[in-house]
């Protein structure tokens, strides 16, 4: 009995002491694997429509040139807008409603389609804070070198002030704050009464529902009346530019 309880304790000694080999990682498994970025598919030949947002980006001043331009797509024989967005981050922008966007292209670190035309809509900080991020008007200077148009809805337009590249032009911004954008930029010929200014490649505009008018004035000038009144038609917006005050200075 002596031998065979120590060879008992052996064998379990034994099993105690075997190392077992640990199966190798495996780096491709589903919850290894890291998600690659995806980015919007750009049709060739067609304008490449930028729009800059971050936290704080109102609702209206994005969807209304946003809605505008992609309806291009449904229109034949014109050279129709891919539209995208862009930000400082990968990650959702929150509108000042609430609304979250995921950018479709961090203009920090990604790589970025030529941009035709840069949308700047308005947000909340666009009259303090907005304008102390030097990479954004780094951004909005260097987009400007190439960009065949440059626009802006509302407070847009001090982002627009801020970069320099509104210094030879007439331009105006949201009513309420034609005052407040003449005395941070007292060199700038900013207009009121008027909803949209159109000063060579630059189309500023007061903003709000007025950013479609805005918009629509961009297309008819790109494609002509028929084609901006179908766009309105196709949103249910009454549409004559001669209606709209503005202000064009080619």
């Amino acid at each position: 009995m002596k031998k065979l309880f120590f060879i008992l304790i052996g064998i379990v000694l034994t099993a105690c002491t075997e190392v077992k080999k640990e199966e190798p990682l495996d780096l491709n498994t589903e919850e290894n694997t890291v998600a690659k970025k995806t980015f919007p598919k750009l049709e060739p030949n067609r304008y490449n429509v930028a729009f800059l947002i971050m936290d704080g980006t109102y609702n209206t001043e994005l969807t209304a040139p946003y809605d505008i331009f992609q309806h291009t797509q449904y229109r034949k024989n014109i050279k129709q807008m891919n539209v995208f967005t862009v930000a400082n981050t990968d990650e959702p922008v929150k509108t000042f409603e609430g609304m979250r966007i995921v950018p479709d292209y961090n203009y920090l670190k990604d790589s970025l389609p030529e941009i035709d035309i840069l949308v700047v809509p308005s947000a909340e900080h666009h009259l303090d804070t907005d304008l102390n991020d030097q990479a954004m008007i780094n951004f909005v200077q260097q987009v400007d070198k190439t960009a065949t148009y440059i626009t802006s809805h509302c407070d847009g337009a001090f982002v627009l002030a801020k970069a320099g590249v509104l210094d030879n032009v007439i331009s105006t911004t949201f009513p309420s704050d034609i005052n407040k954008m003449r005395i941070m930029f007292p060199d700038l010929d900013i207009r009121k009464e008027v909803l949209f200014v159109h000063d060579g490649k630059y189309i500023t505009s007061a903003g709000g529902a007025k950013s479609f008018e805005a918009a629509l004035y961009l297309c008819e000038h790109l494609y002509g009346a028929e084609i901006a009144r179908s766009l309105a038609g196709g949103l249910v917006i009454d549409w004559k530019l001669e209606d709209i005050p503005h202000l064009i200075n080619k």
